[in-house]
């Protein structure tokens, strides 16, 4: 539609109302308060009307669509994720998945996502969060490190270990877990970096201890490039999220979340059987509760 149609048609509406819906100025077109309550009503109908369309389009050929998807660049997902992604994609052959992998926070309305897995919960109070899973972090070093420095026996000789810290900075407080204990490190080291991969790749090479998602290490664990250190001892586990603007999806959006939280529950189970999987209903996070994601 031409911007002077539209634009007309706002106009013929303001007076149909006696409002102003939106402030003019030759540099900028800005929502009045007036606009900003009648986005809020009408995005919610027009949320329903769509919902109500796919449905009965999911009805009479299955669901169908565009699916885009964001996700941290770097995570299990490239493993795991990738691979429910492909089974749903196998499922649903009306559904094209678009997945970009992209560092938090992201912008799922100005970037036109329809969901976002993250590993943090975002601080958007109005967004939908789903909780799927935990998953386990432990303490990893090379056979290499260990044999030349010495394994750690207790969280407190963390300190004189080096370290790959996984931010930036040369200092990290860890807080290690066991039953109903709890001690609060300080731990650092000459190398840190803000890519998880990366700071595998420097323990693997024997550079120091680093942290790590048990799931990700397994296979340097199993052929020996690995070793798990204070296995009595855990890190907080590592939350994975479902985030959505709305509880009103459609339902190529609603498909791969069920499918998803289901096989991500398995996948994870199977990759580790100490990580831990979950569900339980949406709910906005200004209530603090996680969507069981």
């Amino acid at each position: 539609m031409p911007i002077s149609s539209l634009s007309r048609r706002i106009t013929m509406f303001e007076s149909t109302v006696g409002l102003r819906l939106l402030d003019r100025t030759t540099r900028k077109l800005a929502l009045t308060s007036y606009g900003e309550a009648y986005l809020a009503q009408v995005s919610r109908l027009v949320d329903e009307a769509q919902r109500t369309f796919d449905d009965m389009m999911a009805v009479a050929k299955g669901p169908s669509g565009f699916l885009k998807i964001a996700a941290p660049p770097d995570f299990w997902v490239l493993r795991h994720l990738s691979g429910v992604i492909t089974e749903f994609s196998a499922l649903h052959e009306h559904i094209h998945v678009h997945v970009d992998l992209k560092p938090a926070p992201v912008d799922l309305v100005g970037d036109n996502y329809d969901l976002a897995v993250a590993i943090e919960e975002p601080r958007e109070t109005s967004l939908i969060v789903r909780k799927v899973a935990e998953v386990e972090n432990g303490i990893f070093g090379a056979p290499s490190y260990l044999a030349e420095r010495g394994p750690p026996r207790s969280p407190l000789d963390l300190e004189r270990h080096q370290v790959i810290v996984p931010t930036q900075g040369t200092s990290a407080t860890w807080s290690l877990l066991r039953g109903d204990e709890t001690v609060a490190i300080t731990v650092g080291g000459p190398l840190s970096c803000n890519s998880l991969s990366l700071a595998r790749r420097f323990a693997v090479a024997g550079q120091g201890l680093t942290r790590a998602n048990v799931i990700n290490v397994d296979n340097d664990v199993s052929t020996g490039r690995l070793e798990r250190v204070l296995p009595d001892w855990r890190l907080p586990a590592t939350p994975v999220y479902f985030v959505t603007t709305s509880r009103l999806l459609p339902a190529k959006a609603r498909s791969f979340i069920d499918f998803a939280t289901k096989r991500l529950a398995a996948v994870l189970a199977t990759a580790s059987g100490e990580v831990r999987c979950g569900g339980a209903r949406p709910s906005r996070l200004s209530e603090r509760a996680a969507l069981s994601s």
